[in-house]
């Protein structure tokens, strides 16, 4: 639906986008997911139509987009601050942009009614933004993006404003509000689970360029790069040297890793996931338990090892029959890591 082909823009000395190329399906909810400065939001601003590239070009299905000014889109852009204007009601804000388009009246309201039950905000059109809770402020910002049926929906750090109890039940909402209007949803985020809990694809950024393009489990269970594999969730990243017989690590020995015939002789970091870790068996390292840290359904333990640079990680289920202090062996088998070029 949407092609981004080798699209560059700068701001004096710093280039915030570095030949980008993309693409985005029809009706799938695509995250751009990196850290600040990496060129998400610039390039969500290109989409929408308030930045224009130096250099590269977008279609929207075949067309030039770049082509079209901002008002004259298929796209629309919900900020991150919502915008909702105070001194109108909740159908008022809704039915904004219908009417400015000269929309007829009974369209509106019909279209308003209709939004409003979609997006479960029935019996509140007559409530301004100040009588309505973050969540619900969120669901108006939303009805008055979609009532106007674009092809392309942008969303900027949708959730941010959000406690982490009313940002749980707004991720299931806009995905369940996705399915159900059938439009494509671009969101901007630099939150990992958020991202992970959305979209069908994920864009991982990172200074102005792509990392990698993938569905979340592919994403997170095969980093394409030491960026990747450290940006997304915890990981353990420990350098060595390929062999035959597993990663030689100075200082601390051979380690189990994924069988490369091709990377033998070669530096290498292996990434290996916490929950990936068991604790507690009769191989592997042996370390010193640093921290144990109790997240509710799982715990996380620290292990020091002689010679790594940092503790392991390891993740659990529920508490952890370990306390601060307490030597104990980590290992973890050699398909359960990714070897990743160490250069």
């Amino acid at each position: 639906m949407v092609s981004i082909e080798s699209v560059s823009r700068r701001f004096g000395e710093v280039r915030a986008l570095d030949q980008v190329s993309l693409e985005i399906r029809q009706g799938e909810f695509f995250a751009l997911l990196g850290p600040s400065g990496c060129g998400k939001t610039t390039l969500l601003r290109i989409l929408a139509g308030f930045e224009h590239p130096d250099s590269g070009s977008v279609t929207l299905d075949g067309a030039d987009l770049l082509a079209v000014p901002a008002h004259r889109r298929p796209v629309n852009l919900m900020f991150q601050s919502y915008a909702l204007f105070p001194h109108m009601s909740v159908a008022k804000n809704i039915a904004y942009g219908l009417e400015r388009e000269r929309v007829p009246k009974r369209e509106i309201r019909e279209r308003v009614d209709e939004v409003l039950t979609t997006v479960g905000l029935t019996g509140l059109d007559r409530r301004r933004p100040h009588q309505l809770s973050g969540g619900q402020r969120q669901r108006v910002a939303l009805a008055r993006a979609i009532v106007k049926r674009p092809r392309l929906l942008l969303l900027d750090e949708p959730l941010s404003a959000l406690d982490k109890k009313v940002r749980a039940e707004m991720q299931l909402e806009l995905k369940r509000l996705q399915h159900e209007v059938g439009i494509t949803f671009v969101v901007v985020t630099h939150d990992q689970e958020e991202a992970m809990s959305l979209a069908d694809r994920i864009a991982v950024l990172s200074e102005g360029r792509v990392r990698q393009i993938d569905a979340p489990v592919p994403l997170y269970e095969r980093p394409a790069d030491l960026f990747v594999a450290d940006f997304i969730g915890a990981n353990n990243l420990i350098d060595g040297v390929v062999t035959v017989d597993g990663l030689r690590v100075p200082e601390v020995g051979l380690l189990p890793c994924p069988a490369s015939p091709a990377a033998i002789g070669r530096a290498a970091t292996l990434a290996v996931r916490p929950e990936r870790v068991r604790l507690g068996g009769d191989g592997g390292l042996t370390g010193v338990v640093r921290d144990v840290t109790f997240f509710g359904g799982t715990t996380r333990v620290a292990v020091q090892v002689a010679g790594l640079d940092r503790p392991l990680l390891a993740t659990v289920a529920g508490a952890a029959a370990v306390v601060v202090g307490d030597r104990i062996r980590v290992d973890w088998s050699g398909a359960d890591g990714v070897l990743l070029d160490g250069s």
